[in-house]
């Protein structure tokens, strides 16, 4: 039996958005990687997401790899898009829910930009610009939104949205809500559970230092104060312990990437 041009939309929407998830889990892991090689001394200084590419890049085959993780990167910022805007998981238009759904927002706007960086990368034009300084589009972000009418408010808007992503995530970890996404036997779900748990919570606290740059950008009306993914995992570094906090963060990216990846397999995809 045939199926109608909007089921075919779905059903590709679908595999779009799990392509976009396992591209989330191979930048994560990425990210995750360098930073435990920053925290043993092994591997310099931090890198954001925009280093974690231009380590893909440097690999045998990297202009493929980079290139797939472009589309991938597009696909995933157009499910978070539809996931913002159709709410296709129910969180509502209470303050909570349109948290979270600013959050994806957000989500969308900077995988958007991220996979134009990749593609930047890609022809020429943008791989040597930056170097792992994945604040370099945070800063850009505020910068544009200070343009605007009420641009240090908008700017604020953005932090909180962040800030709620962050809070979502930790609850999400804490109240196991995550398992009600997952078609998973039982079993597999008790097995990776904590790892999923890890991996939020890590991206919880990235998000809530990402969120307090953001906040003090908007507050002193400079776009240079917002930093990104990198400079929050250099802050952490420069803690008391830092190294050891910078070590179990890492890891915690590496099991955040884990679980991007079972996301894009056992996922409930409802567009």
């Amino acid at each position: 039996m045939s199926t109608s041009p909007q089921e075919q939309a779905q059903e590709k929407l679908v595999w779009m958005a799990r392509l976009g998830y396992c591209t989330r889990g191979v930048v994560y892991i990425v990210v995750g990687a360098l930073a435990l090689l920053a925290a043993l001394g092994k591997g310099g200084k931090t890198s954001g997401t925009k280093g974690a590419l231009q380590s893909v890049m440097s690999t045998p085959l990297g202009d493929i790899m980079i290139g797939i993780i472009a589309f991938g990167l597009f696909s995933y910022a157009l499910w978070r898009f539809v996931q913002a805007i159709k709410d296709v998981d129910g969180h509502g238009t209470d303050p909570k829910g349109l948290a979270i759904r600013g959050g994806l927002l957000v989500s969308a706007v900077t995988h958007t930009l991220l996979g134009v960086y990749a593609l930047n990368m890609l022809f020429g034009s943008g791989g040597g610009n930056g170097g792992g300084n994945g604040g370099g589009g945070s800063k850009g972000m505020a910068a544009m939104l200070m343009q605007q009418p009420w641009g240090r408010w908008l700017v604020g808007i953005v932090a909180l949205c962040i800030l709620g992503a962050g809070i979502a995530h930790a609850l999400k970890a804490l109240k196991e809500k995550y398992k009600k996404y997952f078609a998973m036997d039982s079993s597999l779900m008790e097995k990776v559970s904590p790892i999923i748990k890890f991996g939020l919570i890590a991206r919880a606290v990235v998000f809530a230092i990402i969120a307090f740059f953001l906040a003090y950008a908007a507050w002193t009306y400079d776009p240079q104060k917002a930093k990104g993914l990198d400079a929050a995992l250099e802050f952490i570094q420069q803690q008391a312990y830092g190294s050891i906090l910078l070590g179990v963060v890492a890891l915690g990216l590496f099991a955040f990437g884990t679980y991007s990846f079972l996301e894009g397999i056992y996922r409930r995809i409802h567009p």
